[in-house]
């Protein structure tokens, strides 16, 4: 479905290497995390994938065709919730529709639509400064999923948000993603959150930003927070990242 192709990043001719010759590939409906620390990257690499920084050297391909240029087929997730403030919440999911050209009438019912997935009906009218946080970053996510994107890049969507939030929008998005099949690629600084939502761990190091090591995350799906965390594999595979994480800032 994505492929990165020996991907290196410099944003001047003078300055450091930010990716080194970066190789990554993600399949169809797979739901792979990027974990790594605090200037790695991993939002550059985001940003190149979804086509809104160029890489220096290297290419992007979506289903085997190059893709350096934001298109339909990829939607991003910021964390923090860019939402429109004169906007309602149905107008504000819109919205990418809107910029697609596609009718009004098409639009605002296929917004509608996203906005009952994502548990929002009744707020439809309502504008970002009479929602809380974490109903304005499902307002996010319902826009990113109205365009039908084959991609989704997220951006540490939940970071801001507190524990009980972050872990009823982390089951919705597990639930979406199985049954919209949307293939994700997620950027997160926290290890319990990439396990329990990834098919994949990709654990990058950084100075400069390059892919350490790969974990396939062992559980089946559908998943329930209470289950994974009870399970030995899920401290066995926290440790060995997190080990890897220690080992990768101590520069050993």
């Amino acid at each position: 479905m994505l492929r990165v192709a020996s991907v290196d990043k410099r944003f001047s001719a003078e300055g450091p290497l930010v990716l080194d010759d970066l190789d990554l590939s993600v399949g169809q409906g797979e739901f792979v995390s990027l974990l790594g620390p605090s200037g790695c990257g991993k939002t550059t690499l985001l940003k190149i994938v979804a086509g809104l920084l160029p890489p220096t050297a290297g290419k992007v391909f979506l289903e085997g065709k190059e893709s350096s240029e934001p298109s339909r087929d990829k939607a991003m997730v910021f964390q923090h919730f860019n939402l429109l403030p004169w906007r309602t919440t149905i107008n504000n999911v819109a919205y990418g529709l809107e910029v697609q050209g596609v009718a009004k009438a098409e639009r605002l019912e296929k917004a509608a639509q996203f906005l009952q997935l994502l548990d929002l009906e009744g707020y439809e009218n309502h504008y970002p400064s009479q929602i809380s946080g974490g109903m304005k970053q499902r307002v996010g996510l319902a826009r990113a999923l109205a365009t039908e994107p084959r991609l989704m890049l997220m951006d540490e969507p939940f970071g801001a948000l507190d524990a009980l939030t972050r872990e009823y929008l982390q089951d919705e998005l597990a639930k979406i993603a199985a049954s919209q099949n949307l293939t994700v690629l997620f950027v997160t600084h926290s290890i319990d959150e990439a396990i329990y939502l990834s098919d994949r761990i990709v654990v990058m190091g950084n100075n400069p930003g390059r892919i350490l090591l790969e974990y396939p995350v062992p559980f089946e799906r559908p998943r329930t927070t209470t289950v994974v965390r009870a399970d030995p594999r899920f401290a066995e595979l926290r440790n060995q990242v997190w080990l890897l994480l220690e080992e990768e800032k101590a520069g050993r």
